[in-house]
């Protein structure tokens, strides 16, 4: 298919950027739309501040008949290249009907713009953060998406193949049964560990994360703990803040344990949340007119079966010292409680052992790769 790629400057190409998924996944069961409002603010500094150590080059596909058939953002993160010693331009935000003429110029887009700003190779899919979704589905395209996971047809990773990209790192999920009781290795250990070191749970209050700057604490040991995984940027004070704006009202603080030592130093954290893939399926990517409401029961009426474990982090002084199970300890109950049959975790890579290996102690399964493709320029 002959294809025209034009960069985004135009109110109307964001809106084909934006409104594109809903053409490429119709009819599908498993796609999670992202909000509309949360694609569009991730191309605004006020929203998305890690824009200011980035350039992004952002690119729509259209066909002989000016219809919309494919996207993709070129993104050159210098922080991150800067850290990792590269000269790295990514991709993201990738998405294309099945034709490897549309896939090979998108692509293409950004190859040209990356090697014109002096980049060597390509990666991707990424964001600026680790927090935006990033790595492409390569298993399990039956099952069920999330907001904080890329979905994508199984046609996707077969183009990359084609167009000369191959693997980078793969990311995999577990899904982990929630038992009815805490393991009796959690209890022990937790006994040991706050007796020895005099550490406690702590639940915060909203006003504490957004308004006192528990939040950029929080961010700070994001920093900490995830430093040595692939491609990780450290965030700012005005990302943290970004990050807290944007998902504070989706959080039940009930579902975020903080590990503290005895001087209220922040040792550990894990921010879980009540799965709103179907709510926010049943919203179409939109708040208004109805969106709102179906978030709104998913997370506080009718929850569903799934809760998702999206980030855990402890502190690289502690690590390996059983600290997740004062995490466990405090939430098992209280999934139980609401009445969580499930949780989720997120994309995990799959050489992290030490991560990895907790769950065993756990029914589950492991599903849902994701990969991360490169190629040189």
């Amino acid at each position: 298919m002959k294809c025209a790629i034009k960069t985004v400057e135009t109110k109307r190409q964001m809106n084909d950027f934006v409104a594109l998924p809903k053409k490429i996944y119709k009819g599908n069961p498993y796609y999670v739309p992202d909000m509309e409002s949360d694609v569009r603010d991730w191309f605004k500094p006020k929203h998305n501040p890690g824009l200011l150590h980035c350039d992004i080059a952002p690119f729509v596909a259209y066909n002989e008949k000016g219809e919309t058939v494919g996207r993709i953002v070129g993104i050159i993160n210098y922080k991150a290249n800067q850290i990792w010693k590269n000269n790295c331009v990514r991709f993201g935000w990738i998405e294309f009907v099945d034709d490897v003429d549309v896939s090979g110029a998108l692509l293409k887009a950004v190859e040209d713009w990356g090697r014109s700003k002096g980049m060597d190779t390509i990666q991707g899919p990424l964001g600026i953060s680790d927090y935006d979704k990033e790595g492409m589905l390569v298993e399990d395209f039956d099952q069920l998406g999330s907001a904080i996971t890329i979905y994508n047809p199984a046609y996707y990773p077969e183009h990359m193949t084609l167009h000369g990209y191959g693997k980078e790192v793969d990311w995999v999920q577990m899904k982990v049964e929630v038992p009815k009781e805490v393991p009796e290795r959690f209890v022990r250990v937790h006994r040991i560990v706050t007796n020895m070191y005099g550490l406690k749970v702590r639940k915060l209050t909203p006003s504490e994360v957004q308004k006192e700057g528990y939040g950029r604490k929080i961010f700070k040991l994001f920093n900490e703990a995830y430093s040595h995984l692939f491609g990780y940027t450290p965030h700012s004070e005005e990302e943290a803040d970004a990050f807290v704006n944007q998902y504070i009202h989706l959080l039940d603080f009930r579902l975020l344990p903080m590990v503290e030592d005895n001087e209220g130093n922040l040792v550990s954290c894990c921010v879980t949340m009540p799965s709103i893939s179907r709510a926010l399926q049943k919203s179409g990517g939109r708040l208004f007119p109805f969106g709102w409401y179906h978030l709104l029961r998913a997370l506080k009426f009718k929850r569903e079966e799934e809760v998702e474990l999206c980030l855990i982090a402890v502190h690289p002084a502690w690590q390996a010292m059983g600290i997740n199970a004062l995490l466990f300890t405090d939430l098992i109950p209280i999934f139980n409680e609401m009445k969580f049959r499930w949780a989720v975790t997120g994309p995990m890579l799959e050489d992290n052992t030490k991560v990895l290996t907790q769950w065993k102690v756990f029914n589950h399964i492991e599903y849902k790769r994701r990969r991360c493709f490169s190629k040189k320029l």
